[in-house]
């Protein structure tokens, strides 16, 4: 048996050794193809009527995979800020202490080549679900997410287990470099940070956040009159403090750093702390029942605004390192403290041009005019503060 005329030297074979020839020319072509492509499980979708695939990629391959733009690169040649290398060790360390236990958002990737989707089917939802094919040879570049790429790269060196991970990637598909340049500022132009406070709330890792959250539960005007999601209070809001501004003081308080760990015992000084200034401040417990409006309490004085508590926090830690032995007593001169923005003492310390300002050096000079009242000594650095303001 032969097979079709016309195809020269394979008319004379028989059907068995031209189907094995074909065979074999196919499966070549098809392992050449894919020998220089890199291959992804992916879904393909539509933004602004262009194409774009999500793909799954393992984490070993993002270093060599991803590309960034050198920096010694002028900024109109390239598609991305220069990396801030100071933020890699702290995404590193995130995810090396908690290699089970981590979160990364996508990364965003444009590419400079012609791509092939080979889709499961023809029709149905199998026709945007399939294999993403990408020449190895085609440039990637990262959009969004530069310093994760960088932050993964260092942690594999760490812990190559990580390399087996997933990472989702949005690929889109680049046209030129302004086009890439554009995709930058879209992603970055609506970017909105967390609050402080809100971020205090959700984050379970740290021992401050903790702290904190502890605090506005047990030290009661802390439970009734906490800013849970804002780190700024609102003129007509009924609250008088924020969750970050709580865990800043307690962290001077209990003079412990972003890392370290706090303890039961910690949390019980804290909580006793915040609590015994609390019974010196009538104003705050009037406000808490709700015989004084709370918004007129922060037009008209100093300690219903965080540079105060940021103050006292400072304070706190002195009171308790150097008078154990009667800090509560001490504490009682606080109800004797005129707190009216009226007192002229505040400007230049609490106040700037009339304003409340949270910079250190007011937060400082607030906290030294507290301590004089409290007849606690100053340190080095806040006398020479003081003979400044003089």
């Amino acid at each position: 048996m032969y097979c079709f005329g016309g195809y020269g030297a394979y008319n004379s074979l028989p059907v068995e050794s031209y189907y094995l020839n074909l065979t074999s020319i196919f499966r070549a072509t098809i392992m050449n193809q894919l020998e220089f492509c890199h291959s992804f499980p992916a879904i393909r979708g539509i933004q602004a009527s262009r194409p774009c695939y999500i793909a799954m990629c393992p984490m070993r391959i993002i270093p060599t995979l991803f590309k960034f733009d050198e920096e010694e690169v002028p900024p109109e040649l390239r598609a991305q800020r220069t990396i801030n290398k100071s933020r890699i060790p702290e995404i590193t360390s995130y995810l090396l202490d908690n290699p089970t236990d981590y979160t990364f958002s996508s990364l965003t990737a444009s590419v400079n080549a012609i791509v092939n989707f080979k889709p499961l089917s023809d029709t149905g939802a199998g026709q945007n679900m399939g294999t993403l094919f990408i020449p190895m040879d085609a440039q990637i570049l990262i959009n969004d997410g530069q310093h994760r790429r960088a932050a993964i790269e260092q942690a594999l060196k760490e812990n190559s287990e990580l390399g087996y991970d997933n990472i989702s990637v949005l690929f889109f598909i680049d046209e030129a470099l302004g086009r890439s340049q554009q995709m930058f500022a879209d992603l970055n132009k609506h970017a909105v940070r967390p609050s402080d406070s809100i971020s205090t709330l959700y984050d379970f890792r740290d021992s401050l956040s903790d702290l904190a959250r502890f605090l506005s539960k047990e030290v009661d005007v802390f439970s009734r009159m906490t800013e849970m999601e804002k780190s700024s209070i609102s003129n007509r809001s009924s609250k008088l403090f924020t969750l970050s501004s709580i865990k800043n003081a307690s962290k001077a308080l209990l003079r412990k750093g972003s890392k370290d760990l706090i303890t039961e015992d910690d949390k019980l000084i804290a909580a006793h702390f915040w609590t015994e200034v609390t019974q010196n401040m009538p104003d705050w417990i009037n406000a808490k029942n709700k015989d004084i409006v709370t918004h007129e309490l922060r037009e008209q004085y100093i300690h219903a605004h965080g540079v105060m508590l940021q103050a006292m926090g400072n304070i706190g830690a002195d009171l308790l390192s150097n008078f154990e032995s009667n800090w509560i007593e001490r504490l009682t001169q606080l109800s004797k403290i005129d707190w009216s923005r009226q007192n002229k003492d505040w400007e230049g310390r609490a106040l700037v041009h009339g304003r409340v300002s949270k910079a250190r050096t007011n937060v400082l000079l607030t906290g030294n005019y507290i301590k004089q009242h409290l007849n606690i000594p100053l340190n080095d650095i806040e006398e020479k503060l003081e003979k400044e303001l003089h």
